[in-house]
């Protein structure tokens, strides 16, 4: 599904990433670990297509096309979903409508019409149930005066409607107690299948008893250094990063 090959990005002249190779297959979930400053962030703002930076080596193929010159926007269209760290507040614009127009231009950009709005109501019901949102909170302004839960599972809403082919967590597990974490790791677990495939961006152990991944990877300095299953989490968690720094000496 995702293929990375010798990817080299910098932004304002400072190299981040120095080939990093990834390769994900439809219905596998992947983990992906450093410590701060190793381009985690950088490499989950590259696959979305952010243009604050400057990529000088390498391809990024969705499916087996190319994608890495293609805009955001197109990104997405195509199936890219970025859950972000800092999720923005857009006052005046509730869940409902945002995740509405975002559906729509989706399928404008495949030359689909609009969903019917009777389906577009069912479709919002399901995935709202399943992720146990109130329907309160889907008229309430985009992320203003959410809770770090709330905006957290505001995303994993997004993504439930949206139905990306590859979904990317950045950091989703940043700021939440043990109830908001266990209610959005449910409900990216009862979104994964077969056709679709998950990365994880996590520095912690903790998000990952509640998403079991397929695959970890150790991000450092700009490259993945190491990958393993699931227990090279618990073994970062024990030993901390510098057992891989050392290791690389």
């Amino acid at each position: 599904m995702l293929k990375i090959n010798n990817l080299h990005a910098s932004i304002d002249e400072k190299s981040i990433l120095k080939g990093l190779n990834l390769e994900v297959n439809a219905g596998e979930v992947h983990a992906i670990m450093g410590p701060n400053g190793a381009g985690k962030s950088t490499f989950a703002n590259i696959v979305a297509g952010k243009e604050d930076y400057d990529v000088s080596n390498g391809t990024i193929e969705l499916n087996g096309e190319d994608i890495s010159e293609l805009a955001p926007e197109e990104r997405a269209h195509n199936g890219v979903f970025l859950s972000f760290q800092y999720p923005v507040e857009i006052p005046g614009v509730s869940v409902t409508n945002f995740i509405k127009t975002a559906i729509n231009e989706s399928r404008k950009a495949r030359g689909l019409e609009d969903m019917p709005a009777k389906d577009m109501l069912k479709k919002i019901r399901e995935k709202s149930e399943l992720l146990e949102i109130d329907r309160k909170f889907l008229s309430r302004s985009l992320n203003e005066g959410f809770s770090g839960g709330e905006k957290k599972r505001n995303e994993i809403f997004q993504m439930a409607m949206l139905e990306p082919k590859l979904a990317i967590l950045d950091e989703t597990d940043s700021g939440l107690d043990i109830d908001a974490l266990r209610i959005v790791a449910n409900g990216v677990n009862k979104l994964k299948s077969k056709d679709n495939a998950v990365i994880v961006i996590t520095h912690y152990q903790r998000l990952l008893d509640y998403i079991v991944p397929d695959f970890v990877h150790v991000l450092h300095d700009g490259k993945i250094v190491k990958t393993g299953d699931a227990s090279l989490a618990l073994e970062l968690e024990a030993k901390g990063y510098d057992w891989i720094k050392k290791e690389l000496v």
